[in-house]
């Protein structure tokens, strides 16, 4: 097997595979060391060793002697094929193989490699993507969160192991979560509508009811943007009723508020002051963010949620709320300033407050830039 790809034939499975993989001897060697280090195994596999395992031959013809136990431990945890079977002909483990059947062996075998560590740092990567996003907003993130997913959809298909296929399902729903939140925010419509349909099939893959009504309450929110606000109301009550009971009452205190947003939005206004007493009743009375990770929830929020849904009904009671949040709110959330800040200045041009209303207006449209919220920025057009 040389340093160009698939440039000769293997006659060992183990070359097989290393080709299905479309690794050079280098570049199996390094991915060996890595995958060593990241299990604590001892064995290592140079360039060359990996030639030899791959023709089945000594560099002069003669056969192969015997592979040292810490090299064969690593081969076997890396590829998931015992050594004897590695070392076998192609033709003598699966004559009448076909080229697709090695490719998934392949894909299996790589799939092995994920465990529960990997994910957890998978995990932690997306969590600084979140702080980033709402500090810098979605536009210089969006494209690598997308490429993050993609590698996770295509990975999933190939983990076997089922407490981690569920753990790496469920960072899948939170990262097509926040990269449908993030679409949406730049005006994009139809993938923000895609990205939480990832997420809805990600939590249904990792049998989370809670992260399905997270899901689809977040989809909701699409809806009320094109319009759609009686759609918006049947989804994020299909939300509760899923949640209802079953998940944990920040949560449920969440998908409350959403069904009342939703409810804002149709003019249903007893509807709508009725789920933000439920979502105040559910909101626990200490936070702990570690039941949901990806939820980013507190009084403070919810609190502006409820005033933006005052504001929807033209409700004189949302200047007081709103101005209140505005004073408490953590300054890194810079976009969710900019929507408090348009919420107010709609809701005091409502109300005749004209100059006040300006000087909303025009912070907001200097985060809204900072940020880069074409949703904020076309409510502010509309405001004008």
């Amino acid at each position: 097997m040389g340093s160009a790809r698939g440039q000769e034939r293997a006659l060992t499975l183990f070359g097989e595979l290393v080709r299905q993989r479309r690794q050079t001897a280098e570049e199996f060697s390094e991915a060996a060391e890595v995958f060593a280090r990241e299990h604590g195994l001892k064995g290592t596999i140079s360039p060359r060793h990996v030639r030899r395992l791959a023709s089945g031959k000594r560099d002069d013809g003669r056969d192969l002697g015997p592979v040292t136990a810490a090299t064969g431990r690593l081969l076997e945890e890396m590829l998931g094929v015992p050594i004897e079977r590695l070392l076998e002909s192609v033709e003598q483990v699966a004559p009448t193989a076909t080229e697709d059947e090695l490719a998934l062996r392949a894909r299996f075998a790589a799939g092995r490699a994920l465990d529960l560590d990997t994910v957890g740092l998978m995990r932690h990567k997306l969590d600084i993507t979140r702080v980033i996003d709402r500090k810098l907003g979605a536009s210089a993130l969006r494209s690598e969160l997308c490429a993050q997913i993609d590698h996770m959809e295509r990975v999933l298909r190939d983990v076997l192991d089922q407490p981690v296929r569920a753990a790496l399902a469920e960072l899948l729903v939170d990262a097509a979560a926040l990269a449908g939140w993030q679409s949406l925010d730049q005006g994009q419509v139809n993938d923000s509508w895609n990205h939480y349909d990832t997420a809805k099939a990600a939590a249904r893959e990792a049998r989370s009811v809670e992260l399905e009504a997270y899901a689809c309450a977040g989809q909701a929110v699409v809806l009320l943007d094109i319009g759609e606000a009686d759609a918006a109301v049947d989804l994020t009550r299909h939300a509760l009723e899923l949640a209802r009971g079953r998940v944990p009452r920040l949560l449920y205190s969440w998908l409350s508020a959403g069904y009342g947003e939703a409810c804002a939005a149709s003019g249903s206004r007893a509807q709508c002051l009725i789920a933000f007493d439920d979502a105040l009743r559910s909101m626990p009375a200490c936070v702990d963010a570690s039941e949901t990770p990806y939820l980013v929830f507190d009084s403070t929020h919810l609190a502006r949620w409820r005033g933006n849904a005052l504001a929807r009904l033209g409700d004189q009671e949302a200047i007081e709320v709103l101005s209140d949040v505005l004073r408490r709110l953590d300054p890194t959330f810079a976009r969710a300033e900019t929507t408090l800040r348009v919420d107010l200045a709609q809701v005091l041009m409502a109300n005749g407050a004209k100059d006040e209303a300006a000087t909303h207006v025009e912070r907001a449209r200097l985060l809204a830039a900072q940020v880069g919220s074409q949703r904020q920025q076309k409510r502010l057009t509309a405001l004008a």
